[in-house]
């Protein structure tokens, strides 16, 4: 919602960026309506019950968000398609144009001399050898003119098709662009519903509906366990690089569709800590369990991508000593937690 006063533009850091972001979250979810409005929370529910439905419906979010991250990128692929087909396109017409303008050049130079007999040429040339010279000459002009016909004729046809594709393309991105807002819709509706419920809660209710996580996870969050020298060394730089920048993550705000550098949702995360070591890999869960090489459970090592439910809808960076960093959900910030809080589903090496 735009503000009614406009503030001066500065760049965002620490702090500051992180509480916009989280505000940025709870308004979008505590405005959002979904098929007639807001869901309300049942009466009656103990916070263990309200963990429970909190619990599903910030799992039901992330497959949705990774529903829309695909989509996004499909959206952009579609996008950059018909940007290049469109500047292809563009290309052939211009040369295009310039064999129209040399076939306009020939037609005109033709209709010039074309009205005089070929005998009555020679008869009237000062030099008979020179004529039948320019004859022979003008035949192989007529030869490059066909020539050049054809290849205008070649010309059009591929300006046509390249066009026809755009038009394809455009269509695709249409459709894309309606599944982005579709996901949006529903990411939206299941944070704002999870928000409903845990506002009816008291205060202290909401902290323990929120995180009924151990000490020793919430001393995670805060900062403990950055440098933790009892943590397994990663095998490879990129691994330990791609740790390193988890580390630097921990505290940052959950937001979907987030990835950095100040606000993450969980692929985000995974996805901006090895961007940040040089390594490439997919937006999404389900695409990032199969970017590299999978892994089982007893094989795990630092620098590992976990990944958890049967859906494939959550994954975190494994750092040794059964733990990973993630970022869990919206009423989590980026964290240390032991990869069994969450029904292990398989892992991946990319590095």
């Amino acid at each position: 919602m735009p503000a009614h006063r406009k503030p001066r533009q500065r760049s965002l850091s620490g702090q500051t960026a992180r509480t916009a972001a989280t505000l940025a979250l709870a308004s979008a979810a505590g405005a959002t309506a979904f098929d007639g409005g807001t869901a309300h929370a049942e009466p009656g529910l103990s916070p263990a019950q309200v963990r429970a439905k909190v619990d599903r419906l910030y799992r039901e979010a992330e497959v949705a968000t990774d529903q829309y991250n695909g989509a996004q990128e499909d959206a952009d692929r579609a996008r950059k398609k018909v940007r290049s087909l469109q500047d292809e396109a563009a290309r052939r017409e211009a040369a295009l144009n310039s064999e129209r303008q040399r076939l306009g050049s020939t037609a005109a130079a033709q209709y010039r001399t074309g009205g005089i007999d070929p005998s009555l040429q020679l008869l009237l040339s000062s030099s008979p050898e020179r004529y039948l010279d320019e004859a022979s000459l003008t035949d192989r002009v007529g030869t490059r003119q066909a020539a050049t016909i054809s290849r205008v004729r070649a010309r059009l046809r591929d300006v046509e098709q390249l066009r026809s594709q755009a038009d394809g393309q455009i269509s695709e991105l249409r459709t894309k662009q309606k599944e982005l807002a579709r996901q949006k819709k529903t990411v939206t509706h299941k944070l704002g519903e999870a928000r409903d419920l845990l506002d009816r809660l008291s205060p202290a209710e909401r902290a323990a509906a929120q995180d009924p996580a151990s000490g020793a996870d919430r001393a995670s969050r805060s900062g403990a366990g950055r440098t933790d020298p009892t943590a397994d060394a990663a095998p490879g730089s990129r691994a330990a690089a791609a740790i390193a920048y988890a580390r630097q993550a921990l505290g940052s705000p959950y937001v979907w569709g987030a990835t950095g550098p100040n606000a993450f949702d969980c692929s985000g995360l995974t996805q901006a800590a090895y961007r940040a070591a040089g390594v490439s890999i997919p937006r999404t869960t389900y695409a990032q369990i199969n970017a590299g090489q999978r892994v089982s459970r007893s094989q795990l090592q630092p620098g590992d991508l976990v990944f958890f439910y049967s859906g494939i809808s959550h994954v975190g960076l494994y750092i040794g000593n059964g733990e990973m960093i993630h970022a869990p959900n919206p009423s989590a910030p980026v964290r240390i937690a032991p990869i069994d809080q969450m029904p292990f589903a398989g892992a991946a090496r990319v590095a």
